[in-house]
């Protein structure tokens, strides 16, 4: 059975919006360049130098509205424009205070009145994901494909905000991956944890609302809330559509 490399997907500002990519370059010991570069920290934030927990930041999980932001980051200048159907659009450089303050306006409404404030954009050198240690995220469209038929309903990839989409395996066979080695492309990654789930996935990414229970659906069709799972890039290289995934 061949596995093959379908979707790669970026996140730049964390919980902040998706774009698709056709090829990236990986390094060994960091993240999906530019994947959660930057996140925004609400006013109860407690940080640290560095990586920080998912807590401290305005994310999908307390906000319903931000999983339907779509993305777009202009490497060379390092701006990121931001797309909501009832936001409207932004382009921001998140490195000049000018405009994270525009940033942290923007995200405002799209914050449940109950929840903590945005307040402040924040860069920690490393990709905020919601991993303790540098991570790329890797899921299956067969498992994918198992959920929705479980839940009778198509389950958009973007209700994951993974980073790469692997077609061809069968349903959950990436359980069995744990602790082993894939080449893809020019690459190594080293399968480490499955993926706990939070409530983000519930929600419709095209229109921010909470349509489809999917952790009731994991934990009673399969006894868990895991989908997916971390790596780590052993090897740096460049990956792109197409390749398979084998093992290294």
């Amino acid at each position: 059975m061949t596995v093959r490399l379908a979707h790669i997907c970026r996140h730049p500002i964390k919980a902040y919006g998706r774009e698709m990519l056709a090829s990236v370059r990986l390094f060994a010991g960091q993240g999906l360049p530019f994947d959660r570069e930057w996140a925004i920290a609400h006013e109860a934030a407690k940080l640290g130098p560095g990586w920080n927990p998912c807590m401290n930041f305005t994310r999908g999980a307390k906000a319903p509205a931000l999983m339907a932001v779509t993305a777009r980051l202009d490497e060379p200048s390092r701006q990121v424009t931001l797309a909501h159907p009832t936001a409207g659009e932004i382009t921001v450089a998140p490195d000049k205070p000018t405009d994270q303050a525009r940033l942290v306006a923007w995200a405002e409404p799209l914050i449940p009145a109950a929840r903590a404030r945005p307040a402040a954009v924040v860069r920690g050198g490393v990709a905020m994901t919601d991993s303790d240690f540098p991570s790329v995220s890797v899921l299956s469209l067969a498992s994918l494909a198992d959920l929705s038929a479980r839940m009778g309903m198509d389950l958009s990839i973007h209700r994951w905000r993974a980073n790469l989409w692997l077609e061809g395996a069968a349903p959950w066979a990436e359980w069995g991956w744990l602790g082993q080695r894939f080449r893809l492309g020019d690459a190594v990654l080293e399968v480490v944890e499955r993926i706990t789930r939070c409530t983000a996935t519930t929600v419709d990414p095209e229109t921010g609302v909470v349509v489809g229970n999917t952790l009731a659906a994991l934990e009673t069709g399969y006894g868990h809330q895991d989908f997916g799972v971390y790596a780590r890039v052993i090897e740096g290289g460049e990956i792109a559509l197409g390749q398979d995934w084998r093992a290294a």
